[in-house]
């Protein structure tokens, strides 16, 4: 099953989504010129999911889920989100279902949720535990999985 990359799994949930669309008669939730608002969410998904990729390339880290990460990136897009490329794949397929318009093409970005936030991100949370151990840690507690920065804790007087 490793063999499964993210983008993978993106690309058959997308050709999946379409062809579910196409193939099964459901109830359109999103229709006419108002499917052109899909444009938003997948446009900033491909360049969030890009941005990230480009930063790992830069700093010259791993970028492959499955392989033993290499260094600690917490700058850029990772300032905010332990995980800017998994949530743009998010974005980009939550985008994709509203342009499609069906129920049915809702269940792609379901999919992916759950695999991402229940397979992939605990196998490489677990990993960079390992490889990283305390620096990882005070990222994890100072970065949510998915969007924003926790609050600074604070220190407790008596």
């Amino acid at each position: 099953m490793h063999a499964l990359l993210p983008p993978k799994l993106v690309l058959l949930l997308i050709v999946a989504m379409v062809a579910a669309t196409v193939a099964l008669p459901v109830t359109v939730v999103v229709d006419g010129w108002w499917r052109i608002i899909g444009c938003v969410p997948m446009c900033a998904g491909l360049a969030l999911a890009l941005s990230g990729s480009r930063l790992f390339e830069r700093v010259g880290t791993n970028i492959k889920t499955f392989d033993d990460p290499d260094q600690l990136v917490a700058t850029g897009l990772f300032a905010i989100t332990r995980n800017p490329m998994y949530l743009g794949f998010e974005l980009l397929l939550i985008g994709i279902a509203i342009a499609l318009g069906s129920w049915v093409a809702a269940l792609g970005p379901l999919a992916f949720f759950i695999a991402a936030d229940r397979w992939y991100i605990p196998f490489e949370e677990s990993r960079m535990v390992a490889a990283f151990g305390d620096d990882y840690e005070d990222y994890r507690r100072s970065v949510y999985r998915w969007l924003g920065r926790r609050p600074a804790a604070r220190e407790v007087t008596a």
